[in-house]
């Protein structure tokens, strides 16, 4: 079979790989974008995006606010037994669904000339300093360099045998999308037992609500709502927004084997892009702007490979590792030891104790977990 040759394959439509194809086709390379899904779908996410990408998607050419996001300066922390602490974000963010943000972006890529593809990717192969990549419709590409950005879990991890899929996870995602009252500049992140639930506003006045559980706390109910009735609303705070809203999705969306497993950036030569790389805890509140970030950064390097200023591809692998060790590296490590200490149910409370005691640690673990703005060149 003859592959179609262009210089770059993202896998997957995700925030990062939709940022990514947007930053490359700028600089005029021939990027081929696949995506199995079509526009726009929920994903259950948190939906809370820190100011430090608002740089670089100015430079894609995208402004969220625009589309009706909303503008968030406030953090609340409460524990399962009802304790709680405020504080300001030291750079504020923004809520936005995935629902608007990622067909918002689909729109811009479109737009900028690029390729997108409905389809499932079957195989990628690399022989000959080529990749080689066969799609679900028996189309074949040849390409220079291949970007994975197929999200938190996927097939591809099976057939590329990676590491961290070779692990059960213990984890489960629930999001729901209600109406209501609810402050459009908080954020609020509530603990209870066994899990903890963000709450922010995105457009049209939606409010998100998303949270996680392990599977040992939820298990001995027998579904979601029983769930909630007997471990969520235990916390004060949730109770109250889940029984004062009305919710806008038929059924909740869930996702299951959510894994905070260590991930490789580069695997099989393919750099690994937003949550495909490695994700932070949802309790640090920040998945999207990682993602959004990241695709920077493989763009740079790439922009830089294929323009001849990195030699060889080996140059290119280390120089993406680095970089993305160098940007996410604490934030991740930060963001294991919180959730390892939140996970304590004894530990919160006592916890939120000595933040009230200390405030100012709140801002700075916030910072710990988040990035500066990005500097555009």
């Amino acid at each position: 079979m003859t592959s179609r040759p262009v210089d770059v394959v993202i896998i997957g439509g995700g925030l990062a790989g939709l940022c990514c194809a947007i930053h490359l086709s700028k600089h005029q390379f021939r990027v081929v974008l696949i995506e199995k899904n079509h526009y726009p779908k929920h994903k259950v996410c948190g939906e809370y995006v820190s100011n430090e990408v608002l740089p670089y998607l100015e430079y894609l050419g995208f402004n969220p606010f625009e589309h009706g996001a909303k503008s968030i300066t406030k953090f609340e922390l409460t524990t399962h037994n009802n304790k709680s602490i405020s504080a300001k974000l030291p750079l504020g963010g923004f809520g936005i669904s995935r629902f608007k943000m990622d067909y918002e972006l689909y729109l811009l890529a479109q737009n900028s000339g690029l390729e997108v593809i409905h389809d499932t990717v079957m195989d990628v192969q690399f022989e000959e300093d080529i990749f080689k990549t066969a799609l679900k419709s028996s189309e074949s590409l040849s390409s220079k360099l291949v970007v994975g950005a197929f999200g938190k879990r996927s097939n591809l991890d099976v057939h590329f045998k990676r590491d961290f899929i070779k692990k059960k996870s213990p984890y489960l995602g629930v999001k729901v999308h209600s109406k209501g009252e609810f402050p459009d500049d908080k954020v609020a992140l509530h603990n209870f037992r066994g899990g903890y639930c963000g709450v922010s506003k995105v457009e049209n006045n939606h409010i998100n609500l998303c949270y996680i559980t392990s599977y040992d706390a939820f298990k001995t109910y027998k579904d979601i709502d029983q769930f909630q009735k007997s471990v969520v609303f235990k916390n004060r705070a949730l109770s109250h927004i889940f029984e004062q809203t009305v919710q806008v999705f038929d059924n909740p969306l869930t996702i299951s084997q959510i894994s905070f497993k260590t991930k490789k950036p580069v695997e099989n030569h393919m750099l690994m892009c937003g949550d495909s790389a490695g994700m932070i805890h949802p309790l640090c509140g920040n998945g999207m702007g990682m993602a959004i970030r990241s695709a920077k950064l493989a763009s740079d390097v790439m922009i830089d490979f294929l323009n001849n200023k990195i030699s060889t591809r080996q140059r290119l692998e280390d120089a993406y590792t680095k970089s993305w060790n160098k940007t996410f590296g604490l934030r991740l490590k930060v963001g294991h030891s919180i959730a390892y200490l939140f996970r304590q149910d004894w530990l919160a409370p006592k916890l939120l104790v000595l933040l009230r005691g200390l405030p100012f640690l709140v801002p700075q673990i916030i910072r710990m977990t988040h990035g500066k703005p990005i500097k555009m060149e």
